[in-house]
């Protein structure tokens, strides 16, 4: 099997999955489920856990919610900086790929870049009108800060060839529910996920 680029796939593909938030008081969680053919959810994939208050950003996946075996990650390079350069790396510490956010950019439509062997993609809330919404909701004091159900959805399109990379979904639901669309072989499944959460995880930053 090989991608349209003629590239073989990556080690780990899943062509679709969910991911899940949960809340505590001190750390983010989330669930990144398998996609089952007829649309639901299936078998935990990996547990993530972001602990906050942290100088440099760090979001650790494991293989399940007991938390004994760490399966990947992905870590900021530079301590609080909003246009950070994340390194996905796996549970040995290797790279496997990075994401950044585009700043200035991002000002009025959030914008991501996404590297992975083989691939270099930009990607961007779907809707501009949306983005706006967000923007202007989170600048009314108190207001900004009570939940509302805004859908905003992310396409990652590589930037040589145009062709979807990675798609993410957000579905009405009172805790953060998304669901991540792979059509890219390439992208490995742990750098996929990781770009997965961090488009909600680090979303405000």
């Amino acid at each position: 099997m090989t991608s349209p680029s003629g590239q073989p796939p990556a080690a780990m593909v899943v062509p679709a999955f969910f991911v899940k938030q949960r809340i505590t008081m001190m750390v983010n969680r989330y669930e990144i489920l398998a996609a089952n053919p007829d649309g639901s959810e299936g078998q935990m994939l990996a547990f993530a856990e972001q602990k906050r208050m942290k100088l440099k950003e760090e979001v650790v996946f494991f293989a399940d919610e007991s938390r004994t075996r760490r399966v990947f990650s992905f870590r900021a390079r530079q301590v609080l900086d909003v246009s950070a350069q994340h390194d996905v790396l796996d549970e040995n510490g290797v790279a496997l790929g990075m994401f950044s956010k585009e700043f200035g950019a991002s000002l009025l439509r959030s914008t991501w870049h996404l590297s992975a062997p083989g691939i270099e993609a930009v990607g961007q809330e779907r809707r501009p009108l949306i983005a706006i919404l967000r923007r202007v909701w989170d600048f009314i004091p108190y207001v900004g800060d009570v939940w509302v159900p805004f859908v905003f959805h992310f396409d990652f399109v590589d930037t040589a060839t145009g062709a979807a990379v990675l798609v993410s979904e957000r579905q009405k639901a009172i805790r953060d529910r998304y669901a991540v669309t792979v059509p890219d072989p390439r992208l490995d499944f742990r750098v996929a996920a990781s770009m997965a959460v961090a488009l909600d995880a680090l979303q405000s930053r």
